[in-house]
């Protein structure tokens, strides 16, 4: 018997590699460069090159030109992306209360908070 459909498996076949929200989460804090997101995230190169390939296919980034800088492309969400902004401040908040015993950070982007 064939399994029926489940959203949540098809979404972490997308997002549940391991350094795939800590790289949107870069990206949602406004770091669209790869050294950047590279430096954040901790994550090796090789895995971080085929990890934000894959968000770049399933629709989750997008690569274009940086504002200043157009000879170099860097990562943006696109409105797929955006979307898991939510989720992503709900599994950091979970991450800080259950999981990390340094005390919770706040993440600001340039315009606002992700999380308070």
């Amino acid at each position: 018997m064939a399994g029926r459909p489940c959203s949540l498996a098809a979404t972490l076949q997308i997002i549940g590699d391991r350094w795939a929200l800590p790289a949107i989460r870069e990206v949602m804090l406004g770091n669209h460069r790869f050294r950047q997101i590279a430096r954040n995230t901790g994550a090796p190169t090789d895995r971080l090159a085929a990890r934000l390939k894959a968000l770049v296919e399933s629709g989750v980034l997008e690569r274009r030109p940086l504002p200043d800088d157009d000879r170099y492309s860097g990562y943006y969400l696109t409105e797929a992306g955006r979307d898991l902004g939510a989720i992503t401040r709900e599994l950091i908040g979970w991450g800080d209360r259950w999981v990390v015993t340094a005390p919770p950070g706040r993440i600001r982007h340039r315009d606002h908070e992700l999380v308070t």
